[in-house]
């Protein structure tokens, strides 16, 4: 880490969101402010006034015990997220309500309502009381993107069981580590899973990591396709059947608003899996107070988040967070392009989705593919837009606004981590013009800082580490298993704050600009940059869809920029064009040394750019590591006979 993170990218101009839509906004600007400043004077009778509007077994007797880096949130108070989730909402006359609209690759739909949802999740529970599963027990999940995922994960939060979703991408080892670590005794998975028209043996791969997971004792089995999978006597047993011998009555296990909710492997780990811990009530509140405010969410809203129940954003986005404020959700199954880049659009005019959440991956993907997919359909049920994942660069931004949104739809462009359980910085809609590509405000009750590495704040404008100041009630309580790991990765780098591993600079309206991770930053002649600021320039010039940028060893420079960028459909341009519109845009000293123009980029089934096969790319290494999360691991060897320009 460094002082600070050299800055030169240009700001960009305020976008104000309609007065129509401020008119009908749930929060404004003279709201916020209040609540805010009530949420950093009074945190404890903000966050007991929000709690308030949950369910409760029993009260708490004090809002927060903060020991640091320790957060016991709603101390003593007993709660239930599955039961806050569905019997809160059916009591609420909710029961007819459509909560899950599932739609799977092949077409398929199916709808759940509150009341529906409920009487699944009640039975999964006794399934799961049935195999022996008892409170504090892991379950691992390993399903595909379907309605049973939702309904597994509550069912394990409304017995009190531990769930631990691990991404159907995953392999077979990733699978067997994330199992054993955290000592499932039983295993939820599917026969298989649709992609892109294929099927994935999903039961295949379950069967493996299961013969290298000694601890796994049970195998709950999915039938998604054909139900042909091969079933082990004695420890596997189909859903369907264990659920139409499942009672549908079950009461709500209360739990302790400490008691752990679920454990996630944060994705792209290396070495031993890191398990963050998120407990019970202080999650449920983060993610329902920020469902309910950030999305503006409103009665008759469908609200589909595009990330699978594998990442911590459909944990809270997709599942926890909407049905906790009794919304409508849609969930998807298959690939954004199958089977064309038409897909999500024609799900949006089909099902009459108005708010969109997704990840900045995916809305260059869908500008690469072009205006033609989205113009084919009607847009017009869309009011808001999300975006999640990674900072958005402002090309990307401005085209999710006008050709998705219309130029009508703001667009809250959201930052947090697995570690934060919800959003900690946005714009919200309808009180505060965006601004593209900066994040915007602090959310209720997170005290953000720009700082160095000896936490001394920087001037305005700067770049430097972000870091958050105080306890929040949806931050992770511990790493599974390892609460030295969690002390020294999170607490121990800046004394005294929980430091992000971001780097982000904040402007004179407060609005602050995540500038990428710390360990994607350049150092090259002696100065910092940010990768993701050098990627923004490159896909502003008007041929590039999408670029990576990683660094090389270099004798003279110490790292030299190196640039993979994909064009729009129909467009070419040659890398000194390139190499002179970075120079312009932020300065000679970020202008690439080599550019590869590919036909792809590594990316994970999510949408995540794997920058380490790119550095092995660009210093002409053997590519090495572990190719099975790649959606397409044919992408590297096109890569590695791509002449740099």
């Amino acid at each position: 880490m460094t002082d600070k993170i050299d800055h030169a990218s240009q700001d960009e101009a305020p976008v104000f969101p309609s007065a129509e839509f401020a008119a009908s906004a749930s929060l404004n600007a003279e709201q916020y402010r209040a609540m805010y400043e009530r949420s950093m004077n009074d945190p404890e009778g903000f966050w007991g006034d929000i709690a308030q509007e949950l369910h409760w077994f029993s009260p708490w007797s004090r809002v927060l015990d903060w020991q640091e880096p320790h957060a016991q949130w709603f101390v003593g108070a007993q709660t239930n997220i599955a039961y806050n989730a569905l019997d809160r909402n059916v009591n609420a006359g909710l029961g007819n309500k459509r909560a899950i609209v599932w739609e799977g690759e092949n077409g398929e739909v199916r709808t759940f309502t509150y009341a529906e949802l409920l009487e699944q999740v009640k039975r999964a529970a006794n399934v799961l009381l049935n195999l022996g599963v008892v409170k504090g027990d892991r379950v691992t999940l390993y399903l595909p993107m379907i309605p049973e995922a939702a309904i597994a994960m509550l069912a394990c939060a409304r017995i009190g069981a531990i769930h631990s979703v691990v991404f159907g991408g995953f392999s077979v080892a990733a699978l067997a580590d994330r199992i054993q670590n955290a000592q499932s005794k039983v295993l939820i998975t599917a026969d298989a899973s649709y992609r892109r028209g294929a099927l994935v043996p999903l039961k295949g791969k379950a069967d493996e990591a299961a013969a290298h997971a000694e601890v796994l004792e049970k195998m709950l089995v999915v039938c998604r396709a054909d139900c042909n999978a091969p079933m082990q006597e004695g420890r596997d047993v189909y859903w369907h059947d264990a659920l139409a011998q499942a009672s549908s009555e079950h009461t709500a296990e209360p739990l302790d608003s400490e008691h752990p909710l679920f454990v996630l492997y944060t994705s792209g780990s290396t070495g031993k899996p890191k398990g963050v811990v998120h407990s019970t009530g202080g999650y449920m509140v983060g993610t329902y107070l920020t469902t309910k405010t950030v999305f503006d969410l409103k009665e008759n809203d469908l609200f589909w988040c595009t990330a699978d129940v594998g990442w911590v954003t459909g944990h809270s986005y997709t599942v926890y967070g909407p049905l906790l404020n009794g919304a409508s959700v849609l969930m998807y199954e298959g690939a954004p392009n199958h089977p064309d880049w038409g897909r999500f659009w024609d799900m949006v005019q089909r099902h009459r989705v108005s708010v969109l959440y997704t990840a900045p991956t995916a809305i260059r993907s869908f500008m690469r593919a072009g205006d033609s997919f989205p113009g084919r359909f009607d847009l017009s049920s869309l009011r808001l837009l999300g975006s999640v994942g990674e900072p958005i660069n402002p090309e990307a931004w401005r085209w999710y606004e006008r050709v998705i949104g219309g130029g009508r739809c703001p667009v809250v462009d959201t930052w947090w981590q697995t570690e934060t359980g919800s959003i900690m910085l946005t714009t919200l809609p309808g009180a505060f013009p965006a601004k593209p590509g900066t994040a915007g405000l602090p959310m209720f009750g997170v005290d953000p800082a720009i700082v160095t590495r000896e936490g001394d704040e920087v001037q305005d404008g700067q770049g430097g580490l972000l870091v958050i100041r105080r306890p929040w009630p949806s931050m992770l309580r511990t790493v599974y298993g390892d609460d030295a790991r969690y002390a020294k990765t999170y607490w121990g780098e800046i004394p005294g704050v929980y430091f992000a591993g971001d780097g982000a600079r904040k402007d004179s309206d407060g609005y602050i600009t995540v500038m990428g991770r710390v360990d994607d930053v350049l150092n090259v002649s002696g100065h910092r940059l940010g990768t993701m600021e050098i990627e923004s320039a490159l896909v502003g010039h008007a041929s590039v869809s999408e670029a990576a940028v990683v660094g090389r060893p270099d004798e003279l420079k110490g790292e030299a920029v190196v640039a993979f960028v994909l064009l729009k459909d129909g467009h070419t341009v040659d890398a000194a064009e390139l190499r002179q519109h970075v120079s312009t845009q932020i300065g000679a000293l970020a202008r690439p040394d080599a550019i590869y123009v590919a036909d792809a980029l590594p990316k994970t089934r999510s949408g995540k750019i794997m920058r380490r096969f790119l550095r092995q790319v660009a210093a002409g290494q053997e590519i090495s590591g572990d190719t099975s999360t790649l959606e397409d691991p044919s992408v590297l060897e096109r890569l590695a006979t791509t002449p740099a320009q």
